[in-house]
């Protein structure tokens, strides 16, 4: 049996702040158990001995990558070192050329690990040499997914001739960690601060992908807007703001887009046809109907 949820009133308003309260909590929570240096160094501890590490991963990297619907494939490479987000070297690629995961993750790795012995590079001001961060090696590699993506990343390392880089997965459906060339997960306690800290990671690298790819969608968005003759800077952020995303601009019929400030009927047909939406209402639809159809 399906429950429903209340969707307006006093009722749907307590659902709200009982929500926001409640990812309030966990964020605080989130917040000081990583702040803990000894919940921190434990986590470390745990992971080398649960993973037969040589030594616990002071500096990790996890990957994450990210698409619409086989479109628009980003990719995310987010740092912790010592427990603790490095955001300074976070990096995003934009992959081109495939919309495999597997595929996706393998061209991501190749192009990262591919940079781990460059040169150090000249400061401009005084001639002397400084590390580049991108060539730093990582004590663990972890990749957002099961065992398909961590056979791929091994496949590169075995590429590229490198043998001392340990790397795992982690997979969302059971939360299990896979190793390279092991037919059965390690399954770490539930609570265990070393778990904590990989979901920590996957999850951080997840929200810099999400965060990556909205940003090349609105950017991809503003430069059609950015080319239909009377739609300036100021009505293309309008219409962003009154249709809340991408989707539901790109499937607004004209009495819709009339119905934003500045925009007349002939700018609203303009705009359909540059963006293929719909060229009036659909079965008296709305945008949003249409989105939950």
């Amino acid at each position: 049996m399906r429950l429903k949820t209340a969707q307006r009133g006093d009722k749907a308003a307590v659902l709200q702040t009982a929500t926001l309260n409640a990812k309030q909590a966990l964020a605080l929570y989130k917040t000081r158990r990583t702040a803990d240096y000894v919940a921190r160094s434990q986590a470390l501890t745990e992971l080398q001995e649960a993973l037969g590490l040589p030594e616990a991963p002071l500096r990790m990297e996890c990957y994450d990558v990210s698409h619409l619907g086989g479109t628009n494939v980003v990719a995310s490479m987010v740092v912790f070192e010592d427990g603790l987000p490095k955001k300074s070297d976070y990096r995003k690629f934009a992959v081109h050329d495939t919309v495999d995961d597997t595929e996706s993750m393998a061209q991501v790795l190749r192009r990262r690990l591919s940079r781990l012995d460059e040169d150090d590079a000249p400061d401009a001001d005084d001639g002397t040499r400084t590390k580049r961060r991108f060539a730093y090696r990582p004590g663990l590699l972890i990749v957002d997914g099961g065992q398909p993506q961590v056979q791929a990343v091994a496949a590169v390392l075995d590429e590229l001739g490198i043998t001392d880089i340990p790397l795992v997965g982690i997979a969302k459906r059971l939360e299990e960690v896979w190793l390279p060339n092991d037919d059965f997960p390690v399954i770490l306690p539930r609570g265990s601060e070393a778990l904590f800290l990989l979901q920590r990671i996957r999850d951080e690298a997840h929200r810099f992908a999400i965060t990556f790819q909205r940003q090349k969608r609105r950017a991809d968005i503003g430069t059609v807007l950015a080319d239909i003759p009377g739609l300036g800077p100021a009505r293309s952020k309008e219409l962003l703001r009154h249709f809340g995303s991408v989707a539901r601009l790109r499937r607004a019929t004209v009495d819709e887009l009339g119905e934003v400030r500045g925009i007349g009927p002939q700018l609203a047909q303009t705009i359909v046809a540059r963006l293929g939406g719909a060229p009036a209402a659909e079965s008296g639809q709305t945008a949003e109907q249409r989105d939950e159809a």
